[in-house]
């Protein structure tokens, strides 16, 4: 009976913590994206060429609090912004410049500059449901000598890619969380660093993607959870979903497959209801259902492609970004399946396992993706 009760204990909270997604509302709106900077490093001045979202930083969104600005509390700010045309935006976001600038970390020696708009395009307002990117060229006067300048963005603007031009394929690209700082980028020369750095840091970006940021990719990995009944033939669903997202993710990021975001998406929610029920149905021929996996895996490769593109990879480390990118990938998929092993897979062989825990976990996931599936489909 003591095993009962703690096992009911672990599924409540589990379907709490599950049930919580259901507040989440749109993941792909208004989502986060990274900040990309081409940096040119000259002898008398530092030039930042930004691709980024404007209307986060006017409304005073902690980016990295949010994976959707749909959840800030200044989300309202933020769809009022992102409604008005450019020129009604430039005038508002050069209003909050003095504010804004000082997100923008930029230091020689330890002594910081001061960087000043040079440019700003803003493209027209579009699909309000989309992030709108604009082009913001900032400059700074360097102090005399020849020390390299230390460039980052504050914690609140969250993840940042700076990318030293003019140096080939081997030119610094940096990937960092707000508030970190490039090495000193060099006045006479160009940073550069090996294909070994790319692939580490987008192992860290792809198991980032899972664990916390990728919350439909979470609840279909734990989808996979509550059908198993052993580790081996879990372990091989998971990696036929890894194999066959890379194929996918590959084809997308390269432009080979194009598929809009608009059907992709729904289509990701579906797998997540079908996992589901599926899973209270009990049917039990693993094969079969690993073929389901990999299948469902090519659906969610075209989701991750959006990633990869969002990042603006040089086309000489993109192998490298890739692979590092989908190991990270798969070492989330498997932190997901400890945690959830580590809640309430001691009880896996229990005989009240299935009805206590596996069924209303997976009736709560199946509910879930129902949720984004209209929601998606609505949007």
């Amino acid at each position: 009976m003591s095993f009962l009760i703690r096992a009911l204990s672990c599924c409540r909270y589990v379907l709490m913590s599950m049930a919580m997604a259901l507040a989440v509302g749109p993941v792909q709106a208004h989502e986060i994206r990274p900040t990309i900077a081409d940096v040119e490093v000259g002898q008398d001045a530092v030039i930042l060429s930004l691709r980024i979202a404007l209307e986060p930083l006017i409304a005073g969104i902690d980016l990295s609090a949010v994976d959707d600005t749909d959840n800030a509390p200044e989300a309202a700010i933020y769809d009022r912004l992102r409604a008005l045309g450019p020129e009604a935006l430039e005038a508002a976001f050069r209003d909050a410049w003095p504010r804004i600038s000082r997100g923008l970390l930029l230091f020689v020696e330890g002594a910081r500059l001061t960087p000043e708009i040079a440019d700003l395009q803003i493209p027209a307002v579009g699909d309000l449901d989309l992030p709108r990117d604009s082009i913001l060229t900032v400059s700074a006067t360097l102090p005399p000598g020849e020390a390299g300048v230390e460039i980052g963005v504050a914690p609140g603007w969250g993840t940042f890619i700076p990318r030293q031009v003019g140096g080939g394929e081997g030119a610094y690209e940096g990937f960092l969380a707000g508030g970190e700082l490039t090495p000193p980028l060099p006045r006479a020369d160009v940073l550069t660093e090996g294909t070994g750095a790319v692939f580490l840091r987008y192992i860290g970006a792809g198991f980032e993607h899972i664990v916390p940021l990728g919350l439909d990719h979470i609840l279909f990995v734990l989808g996979l959870f509550f059908f198993a009944t052993k580790l081996g033939p879990l372990l091989w669903q998971v990696t036929a979903f890894t194999v066959a997202h890379t194929v996918t993710l590959a084809l997308a990021a390269t432009g080979v497959v194009s598929v809009p975001a608009s059907v992709v998406e729904p289509l990701i929610a579906a797998t997540i209801v079908y996992v589901g029920i599926e899973n209270t149905v009990g049917r039990r021929n693993v094969r079969g259902r690993t073929a389901l996996v990999f299948a469902f895996g090519l659906l969610h490769g075209l989701g991750f492609a959006s990633v990869l593109g969002d990042y603006g990879i040089a086309a000489e480390r993109f192998a490298a970004a890739l692979i590092g990118f989908n190991i990270g990938v798969e070492v989330g998929q498997l932190a997901v399946i400890g945690m959830a092993f580590a809640l309430v897979g001691w009880f896996i062989h229990r005989s009240w396992y299935r009805t206590a825990i596996a069924i209303p976990a997976s009736l709560v996931i199946a509910a879930v993706g129902a949720y984004w599936l209209v929601e998606r489909t609505l949007s």
